[in-house]
């Protein structure tokens, strides 16, 4: 329900664009947390190998689906590369 939740307001007042998830159920609550961040804006990750289903079906399928329609999926590997390199090409204050 829009509204119910400080949190978004929170992040945007840091300058938070993008939400990270990883969890159980991939394909309940991971996946309503993919979608309500979606609609509220942000940049939305999921993370294939820090997520968990009843079944490897399960937990496929919820992944094609945010892949598809709320957001980037990716292991942790890849995530922590991603974030390296972000993090090396960051301008510093005062350069």
């Amino acid at each position: 329900m829009p509204g119910a939740s400080k949190l978004p307001g929170r992040l945007r007042e840091l300058d938070i664009d993008t939400v990270v998830i990883a969890g159980t159920l991939t394909n309940i609550c991971c996946e309503s947390s993919a979608r309500d961040a979606t609609v509220l804006n942000f940049r939305t990750i999921v993370i294939s190998d820090a997520n968990a289903a009843r079944s490897n079906t399960e937990h496929n399928a919820a992944l094609a689906s945010i892949y598809t329609a709320f957001g980037d999926v990716m292991d942790t590997k890849y995530l922590i590369k991603r974030l390296t390199i972000n993090t090396a090409n960051k301008p510093t204050a005062g350069r």
